[in-house]
């Protein structure tokens, strides 16, 4: 249950920091650049840890080196599929498929023999699924939102969320977290920094945003990611998916109380069927998952 949890926390900053960014693009930020400041922050806070605490790191272990930078490549394909996805049709469309991560995450610990599946876990991920679509209004969408080159990027966005939840699972039991996401962030700041460079959507005067991406790079990347790690130690990847699902949810609370957003009855309800299910997983004791050997 505790390692659940640490999952719930990390989405939540991962839920705030999808409302700091908001913030930032109203500012007149683009995108691309916010994903990489927010990586490269991220990854300035890791090694400053690594830096620290060196022991134990698991440095010199080739597979974590793989592992890690796979799971680098599945957080800045998340982040960049995600953007274009938005900008190829709607918010809406785009968090909705990129929120069925589950589902792929679910069928690949089957696939791979992870985790067994169970009814629970199947009804789990239907109730979790459609709160999403209630929450993002994914169902009230028109035509001219949904465009092939959108929900396309939206797979991809889901299929990189997947690929970075099985990155560090997989990387988890060789090497420190501090060490994982020095790996990971630096791949993700290398892929992300050709296309934030040619982006030079940037305010005239920055300066007062940099505590907001100070936020970014120490919760939204750093902490919450940290975290995170610890909590898959000892989670199957489908749970800690759906229980991640809470991030939507945090970021709909941060428009609402920041933003002076509203929230309809639906949304009301997609939310309350998210926590629901969310608590009923939190609540199912996880299945230890075996350390793999080095060989």
């Amino acid at each position: 249950m505790k390692s659940t949890i640490l999952v719930v926390i990390a989405a939540l900053f991962w839920g705030l920091s999808g409302g700091v960014a908001g913030l930032l693009t109203a500012y007149g930020w683009d995108a691309t650049n916010i994903a990489f400041y927010r990586g490269a922050m991220g990854l300035v806070c890791v090694l400053i840890w690594l830096g620290i605490r060196p022991r134990n790191s698991g440095i010199l272990r080739p597979r974590v080196w793989v592992w890690s930078a796979v799971a680098g490549l599945g957080v800045a394909g998340n982040f960049t599929f995600y953007f274009i996805s938005i900008a190829e049709g709607s918010v809406a469309v785009a968090a909705a498929l990129m929120y069925c991560a589950p589902v792929f995450v679910y069928l690949l610990s089957c696939i791979l023999r992870l985790e067994h599946p169970t009814v629970k876990k199947t009804a789990s991920l239907f109730c979790v699924i459609l709160g999403i679509l209630l929450l993002t209004g994914a169902y009230a969408v028109t035509p001219a939102e949904v465009t092939p080159r959108g929900v396309a990027a939206g797979l991809l966005s889901a299929g990189s969320y997947a690929l970075f939840i099985f990155g560090f699972k997989y990387a988890s039991p060789h090497a420190s977290p501090q060490t994982i996401l020095s790996i990971a962030f630096t791949v993700l700041t290398l892929l992300l920094f050709p296309v934030a460079h040619l982006s030079q959507t940037v305010p005239r005067d920055p300066t007062p945003h940099w505590p907001l991406f100070a936020f970014l790079g120490i919760f939204g990347a750093g902490l919450s990611f940290i975290i995170y790690i610890y909590g898959l130690r000892h989670t199957t990847p489908a749970v800690a998916s759906i229980a991640a699902m809470v991030e939507p949810v945090t970021a709909s609370l941060f428009g609402v109380f920041i933003l002076s957003e509203t929230l309809t009855v639906v949304q009301l309800v997609g939310m309350g069927m998210i926590l629901i299910t969310v608590t009923t997983i939190k609540s199912t004791p996880p299945k230890q998952t075996p350390r793999l050997v080095e060989r």
